[in-house]
């Protein structure tokens, strides 16, 4: 094969792999930004306590 077919292969199978590769990361980074946003909203839902300053216990608020 002439060198230059062999380094248009490769250039292309570059290219393909760090479209790839740019797809791969994007999708990670969505899946975990919804991960954060679901453990903010149940962090949220919980139940806020105060210290009772009289007996030290602490109680809902």
């Amino acid at each position: 094969m002439p060198p230059l077919v062999l380094i248009a292969l490769g250039v292309m199978g570059g290219a393909a792999l760090v479209r790839f590769a740019m797809k791969e990361s994007r999708r990670v980074n969505r899946e975990l930004d919804e991960a954060r946003e679901q453990a903010v909203s149940e962090q949220t839902d919980a139940m806020r306590l105060r210290r009772d300053p009289q007996t030290g216990t602490y109680r809902p608020h």
